[in-house]
């Protein structure tokens, strides 16, 4: 009996990418347009500035252990044989794929990179335009309108996930046990959440809820992943390299005083310092190799969110080689603020005890351009849109379990991270 032989690869695309300088076009998420399905709206958008993105010019999904890698080659292949004129010629115009990868190698979720038909940015006072065709074709010239108010979502309905809050109050408790008996020193834990209305999201409706209610976020959507992410993973710009690590959380009372007296009370946290210290070694041992030069800062700031506060650590560097951001995203990824450490014990503890998938969740998403500058976040705070029944949102919420850790307030900080996405789906 012979095998299959297996199947050629496709051939790749020859993209046409024009970029040019506009008028500042306003807010970009009101010029996503109204009849595109969420998985071809792109976001990237961090207090007002950033990109946006519709159609499919090219896209490549990948899947397995080496779905970094073998995404990577396909944009390095793309880009490297694109006709470009490019204008304006800043980080993030030219030809520019948006994309988002599992958490796991082993999630049928792979990771796709999609390069729009149409990206418009803002960024330092100058807009653009980019438009990208396929096939060699000249691409057509953009026409920038603001579009139809997008539409709330209707009769939405949550459900329990792969486990009802009081299992995974229980899973925390094995988790905290393991911990004590020395099996792993942190475990984040994730749960998620079925969410049903009773018409098709219109994506843009929870982008612009995201974009105007967590603006220091990077409010983001790729293939139907939508989220206002806390955590800058990863960004290469012109052989420099940031990142940006939380871990450690505490939910805000909206009262000004007492949320100060909070962020006093988080910042001694002898718990959350313990877990900010393994998430800060995980990302600065991974970017060392790749540096000439880190900052290391010795003691974390607190962050404050609309929803919560975070203990965070900015993490700077020189790139001594010319990895692309993809590919220091690769190198960072599972960091400890969403997976544990040690990483393989950590990664062993969830498939235990969370008894789910977790898809995209908790993976890099975020863009790269021609030049292989980029950003890219961790997939937090975010709900994957169905691609077969589109008025289906799955929401995820994760914490990082340490040996002091309380099961009952760990689930009520999960509860909070829910919030954005919560407040997102809402129609007040």
């Amino acid at each position: 009996m012979t095998s299959e032989p297996a199947a050629p690869p496709s051939p790749l695309p020859l993209l046409v990418a024009r970029t040019r300088q506009v008028a500042d076009p306003g807010d970009l998420i009101d010029l996503l347009p109204r009849d595109a399905a969420p998985q071809d709206l792109m976001s990237w958008i961090r207090d007002g500035d950033g990109m946006v993105g519709w159609g499919r010019a090219a896209a490549v999904h990948t899947t397995g252990r080496d779905r970094f890698e073998r995404a990577s080659r396909w944009w390095r292949d793309v880009a490297g044989r694109a006709v470009v004129r490019d204008d304006v010629r800043r980080p993030g115009t030219g030809p520019v794929a948006f994309g988002s990868f599992a958490f796991r190698s082993t999630s049928a979720a792979g990771a796709s990179l999609v390069v729009p038909q149409v990206v418009v940015g803002r960024r330092d006072g100058v807009s653009w335009v980019t438009t990208i065709s396929s096939a060699g074709e000249i691409p057509a010239p953009a026409r920038l309108s603001a579009q139809p108010a997008p539409v709330a979502p209707t009769d939405v309905t949550y459900a329990d996930g792969a486990l009802t809050g009081a299992q995974w109050s229980e899973a925390v408790d094995a988790a905290v046990r393991r911990i004590q008996g020395g099996d792993v020193d942190k475990v984040v834990l994730a749960r998620d959440v079925d969410v049903v209305a009773s018409a098709p999201l219109d994506a843009r409706w929870l982008l612009s809820r995201l974009a105007s209610s967590y603006a220091n976020t990077w409010t983001f959507a790729v293939d139907g992943l939508t989220g206002a992410t806390p955590e800058l993973l990863v960004r290469r710009e012109k052989g420099l390299v940031h990142s940006r690590i939380l871990a450690g959380t505490i939910r805000r009372t909206g009262d000004d005083e007492h949320d100060l007296a909070l962020a006093a009370k988080l910042a001694r946290s002898s718990k959350d310092l313990e877990e900010h210290e393994y998430a800060v070694r995980s990302v600065a041992d991974a970017l060392r190799p790749h540096c000439r030069s880190m900052n290391v800062p010795e003691a974390p700031f607190v962050l404050h969110l609309p929803n919560v506060m975070h203990l965070a650590t900015d993490v700077a560097g020189v790139l001594a080689d010319e990895v692309s951001s993809l590919t220091l995203a690769e190198s960072l990824h599972p960091s400890a603020a969403v997976c544990g450490t040690p990483t393989v014990t950590a990664a062993e503890v969830i498939d235990d005890l969370e008894r789910m998938d977790r898809g995209r969740y908790a993976g890099p998403v975020g863009w790269m351009d021609g030049n292989g500058d980029g950003e890219w976040g961790i997939a937090l705070r975010c709900g994957q849109v169905d691609a077969e029944n589109p008025s289906r949102i799955r929401l995820f919420a994760g914490c990082g379990i340490v040996a002091g850790s309380d099961p009952d307030a760990e689930l009520a900080e999960s509860e909070a991270k829910l919030l954005p996405m919560r407040h997102a789906l809402a129609d007040d």
